[in-house]
């Protein structure tokens, strides 16, 4: 697996989400400790590779802490020696969950985002497709990375010619859940995925791990104040009937505290 995808012979991923300090500009109370830990235990687990669901920072969006919250992120996720995919969040632009940045002159939180984070998977949009496909020729996945809080109508075009091809599976990483719909891309974004078949949502936002009837899964427990649970990862490994077994691993012992099945 490299940073545009690959093949393997069965998929198995990971995802993190929302990392970011309690409050504002509260760079000295960085989860670093936590994060490092979320990193390690998947380096242990040791998934193709891993989808962070956003909120790597909070910070004031015109000042600098961004950037040194952002640095510490990327320390702390060295801990795992395979490539991250990371979504935008809302912290990635001004913070507001209606908050729309489209321009790395829109917010330094989001500048910051596409530099120290998409950069080195070279992307240029805060949006973007990777496949990873069987290495037998049996399947195929693509995985769309979508950014909720740099909506536009290129976004919204590209969005439905990814979607138009056809694969096996098909994943959504966004930040926002189908709830938080003051994000400026959920609901467009979601009128769009209606029209296609999907297998998950995987999501933050809310500080938790959940999941609904909706193949809607939130991974927003990775070191923001947590709403409930306690902090850690999933993973999300096919069975050998193609169907998704999707675990929630608590961050302190690394054993998977619920497991639950999603149809192919």
């Amino acid at each position: 697996m490299g940073v545009s995808g690959g093949t393997v012979s069965k998929l198995f991923f990971a995802a993190v989400g929302d990392s970011r300090p309690p409050n504002e500009d509260d760079t000295s109370n960085y989860p670093s400790a936590i994060i490092t830990k979320i990193y390690s235990d998947i380096q242990q687990t040791n998934p193709e590779f891993v989808v962070a669901t956003g909120d790597y920072q909070y910070a004031n969006p015109s000042g600098t802490q961004g950037a040194s919250q952002v640095s510490m992120y990327v320390q702390a996720r060295q801990a795992y020696s395979g490539v991250v995919f990371p979504a935008m969040g809302n912290h990635e632009c001004t913070g507001y969950t209606d908050s729309n940045c489209t321009s790395t002159g829109s917010s330094n939180n989001y500048a910051t985002f596409m530099s120290q984070l998409l950069g080195p998977i070279g992307q240029t949009k805060p949006y973007y497709r990777f496949d990873v496909n069987d290495s037998a020729g049996q399947w195929t996945a693509k995985f769309i990375v979508l950014a909720m809080n740099a909506w536009d109508s290129t976004q919204s075009s590209w969005l439905s010619t990814q979607l138009a091809q056809s694969t096996t599976y098909t994943f959504i990483i966004r930040h926002e859940p189908a709830s938080a719909n003051t994000a400026p891309g959920v609901s467009p974004s979601d009128a769009i995925i209606s029209q296609y078949p999907y297998t998950l949502y995987i999501v933050g936002h809310t500080h938790e791990f959940s999941h609904s009837s909706t193949r809607e899964v939130i991974v927003g427990n990775g070191g923001a104040p947590i709403s409930q649970g306690d902090y850690g990862y999933a993973t999300f490994t096919q069975t050998a009937t193609g169907d998704i077994q999707v675990s929630n691993y608590d961050y302190n012992s690394n054993s998977a505290v619920s497991t639950f099945t999603v149809p192919k």
